[in-house]
């Protein structure tokens, strides 16, 4: 066993069998739930491929690169299979699913009419919801409660009886709901431990958002948690504590698409090739509910606090202060109607070559959010069960390719480069299935070869 080999020595999994029904439960059935409901049913019919997940498409390396095996990752990891997913979700309008997807117009009718009877039945329970945390929504099938403990226990008794009634053997809860307004409250005592946050939801603390109730209700009945969004549904003390308490792995925040998912493929790059950076201007436009949502300066702030902390993390200016220490990055979001769906995105970068002479890089980025996300939060998904039944809790790291602003240890640092996180990702996956780490580095292929 060589010294990587070692280092991970004792870490692989006894994983436990994937058979049975996985619940996936989706807090906000709107255009990506709807895309993503839509498209595991029209794989499974046969009608399309999974086009963008990585557990569905992508295969692993594992040995040297001299007696290489290329297993899909789907039949190397023990994970559930796509016909095993059972949907539901909660939302504020009371469409079905099929409604849901024809509004949003993402995927069109005649594919949606091909599954429109699975899609039917699919109609989400009334939702939590506050308007002070979402202002520019407005929706009906809300449910009512004296506090915010019991709205959790509503939701806690919706996760129950779906699990019963649809037959289920497990559950994971991604949360695929609207950005809401910013708050700073990681300093606050009420989100410092489980004890002080449950008094609070008790005592109805006016700062505690929806999302964080989704997430209490789910860690709480031991459900793994993820979430897609910009908010700190599971990024305080209090979360992470019970998540851990009830061996219920969690990741987040922001799933990462369109704009930053480019600036983690593109900065990288840059910074690898030590060219400097004057600055980089982010401008934006979409259609959809979410566009909407954005266009309230509070709730923009999450998202922009998301996006913008990306490159910091990269290009690391405390260490290279002449390079990245007075970039100027902006970030525009703009809600345009005719859009839809279909964002797009531009980039303007300024960069510095040899002797400081002046270049530019332009990116036009015309795509699809939802169709981004879907595939998205299947692996989401399924990794965490995968997860939970490995016996891994609390925070999964390994899972921080997913997002823009991923979750770590609080003395920890974030990795953003897309291509670090895809590594930390396949070396979690070898390590659990007790295979060894590959580093890239080479040498050994031709150093004492004789």
């Amino acid at each position: 066993m060589n010294e990587t080999s070692d280092k991970y020595h004792g870490l692989a999994k006894k994983i436990a069998s994937p058979k049975g029904k996985l619940g996936a439960l989706l807090p906000g059935m709107g255009a990506v739930s709807s895309t993503l409901i839509a498209g595991v049913f029209l794989v499974n019919a046969g009608h399309s491929k999974p086009i963008g997940s990585v557990t569905q498409m992508s295969r692993i390396r594992l040995g040297k690169r001299d007696n290489p095996q290329y297993p899909f990752i789907k039949d190397f990891v023990p994970l559930a299979g796509m016909t095993d997913l059972v949907f539901g979700g909660w939302d504020i309008y009371d469409d079905n699913c099929y409604q849901a997807a024809l509004t949003c117009g993402v995927i069109d009718k005649r594919e949606l009419d091909l599954v429109k009877d699975q899609l039917e039945a699919i109609k989400p329970w009334s939702a939590v919801f506050d308007p002070a945390f979402v202002k520019n929504l407005t929706g009906t099938n809300i449910k009512k409660a004296p506090n915010k403990m019991e709205l959790a226990k509503l939701l806690m008794l919706d996760i129950e009886t779906f699990k019963k009634e649809k037959g289920l053997d497990r559950l994971v809860m991604c949360w695929c709901g609207s950005t809401e307004v910013y708050q700073d409250i990681m300093d606050h005592e009420a989100f410092q431990t489980l004890e002080a946050f449950e008094a609070a939801l008790e005592n109805n603390l006016a700062l505690i958002p929806p999302s964080m109730i989704y997430a209490y209700a789910s860690l709480k009945m031991g459900v793994p948690f993820a979430n897609g969004s910009p908010n700190l549904n599971v990024d305080t003390p209090a979360l992470v504590e019970l998540s851990i308490k009830n061996n219920a792995p969690i990741g987040g925040k922001d799933f990462k698409t369109g704009q930053t998912l480019m600036k983690t493929i593109v900065a990288p790059g840059l910074k690898s090739r030590m060219l400097g950076l004057d600055g980089w201007f982010s401008s934006n436009i979409l259609g959809n509910r979410d566009g909407e949502v954005l266009d309230d300066p509070d709730s923009f702030r999450s998202k922009e606090v998301t996006k913008g902390s990306v490159l910091d993390s990269i290009f690391q200016d405390d260490l290279y202060p002449e390079l990245y220490g007075n970039y100027y990055h902006k970030i525009r979001i703009e809600y345009y109607p005719p859009r839809g769906d279909a964002k797009e995105g531009w980039d303007n970068i300024d960069i510095q070559g040899w002797l400081g002479q002046k270049m530019q890089l332009k990116i036009n980025f015309l795509c699809r959010d939802s169709i981004l996300a879907a595939p998205v939060v299947l692996d989401l998904v399924l990794f965490l069960d995968l997860a939970q039944r490995a016996g891994m809790r609390g925070v999964q790291e390994w899972l921080s390719f997913y997002f823009k602003s991923p979750q770590c240890r609080p003395d920890l640092k974030p990795v953003n480069s897309l291509f670090d996180q895809d590594e930390k990702m396949r070396n979690t996956l070898r390590i659990i299935m007790g295979e060894e780490v590959i580093d890239h580095s080479g040498l050994d292929y031709y150093e004492n070869k004789g």
